[in-house]
């Protein structure tokens, strides 16, 4: 590994999300302060310069990127040190060793993963992996038929989530949980730490907000209730949450960014060093996005309940 490190794609950017950029400056280990500065996205500088000592994959190297905007993959180069620009993403195909789709559209992210995951390439598919049923079961298959498939969002990994899951507060009786922006693209990062508290077993989801301000109640086995929110300009509320229980209540709000996004990133590395071995079941995935496209059908259908296991084949989902 030391002497031929893991070859990675970098692939697609669109607006709003700068994770080519952060992304492939984490994995490579360096990047250039005065490109960086002019990525569009302020806090990718701040973040990446308070963790300079702790950048870089060992073994691993991201050697190829493509944008949607082709103006902006040469920059991305510049910033974090890339070798290739590619002029269309199926290029790096039998140049890498696994791709990055790192895209935040679930309704583009079949079309944009399916030449490398047929072409058996491991793929990680930035969050959501999709938002809409039909998509979702399309990548069912793919999964069942052990293509090496990825995707998560970084709040699995968040330090904040993994100290509330150690709060004292007695039985939960209530989880609450914020993201800013849509729910269709934004609200797979607050229900990916809600289900670190509960765990799989959701049953039932409605959306009763209203455009742009989401409110998003979940039913889950167990008994507790669950309550997301999106709210699409309330930056200063993302990624907190709360902790009501029988004897007590606790609140955690994420700010390490960095953190979560380089356990996100080793987990995927450990996933192509294992032969795609999954660091959990992947119907957590399944339920998790049947969760997101449910409820943006429960809003269409003006915040009808939808039960998870009439909305996809319950032997999809956890058990």
């Amino acid at each position: 590994m030391a002497t031929n490190p893991l070859r990675l794609a970098m692939l697609g950017m669109v607006e709003g999300n700068g994770h080519p950029y952060s992304w492939s400056a984490i994995i490579n280990g360096r990047y250039d302060a005065q490109v960086m500065a002019d990525c569009g996205y302020p806090v990718i500088p701040q973040y990446l310069a308070a963790n300079q000592n702790k950048l870089g994959i060992p073994g691993a190297k991201v050697t190829h990127v493509w944008t949607d905007n082709p103006a902006e993959a040469p920059k991305v180069a510049k910033a974090s040190f890339i070798d290739q620009v590619v002029s269309k993403p199926t290029d790096v195909i039998g140049q890498v060793d696994a791709v990055f789709v790192a895209t935040d559209i679930g309704s583009e992210h079949l079309e944009r993963a399916k030449p490398f995951i047929d072409a058996g390439i491991p793929t990680f598919i930035d969050k959501p992996l999709a938002d809409n049923r039909d998509d979702l079961l399309m990548f069912i298959d793919l999964y069942r038929q052990g293509k090496p498939i990825l995707s998560t969002s970084c709040m699995r990994y968040a330090r904040e989530v993994e100290a509330l899951k150690q709060a004292k507060v007695g039985q939960p009786k209530l989880i609450t949980g914020f993201t800013c922006k849509s729910w269709a693209r934004y609200g797979i990062h607050a229900l990916e730490g809600l289900y670190q508290l509960t765990g799989p077993g959701f049953v039932s989801v409605r959306d009763v907000g209203q455009e742009n301000r989401h409110t998003v109640m979940l039913t889950h086995r167990s008994g507790v209730d669950s309550q997301l929110w999106a709210y699409y300009d309330a930056f200063g509320g993302f990624g907190s949450y709360q902790l009501i229980g029988s004897e007590g209540a606790a609140y955690a709000r994420f700010t390490d960014t960095f953190h979560a996004f380089k356990r996100q990133i080793e987990v995927f590395i450990d996933f192509i060093r294992s032969g795609g071995r999954h660091p959990f079941p992947p119907e957590q995935t399944f339920e998790q996005i049947a969760i997101i496209a449910a409820a943006i059908e429960s809003h269409k259908r003006g915040g009808k309940e939808i039960v998870l296991a009439d909305f996809i084949p319950p032997e999809h989902l956890p058990r």
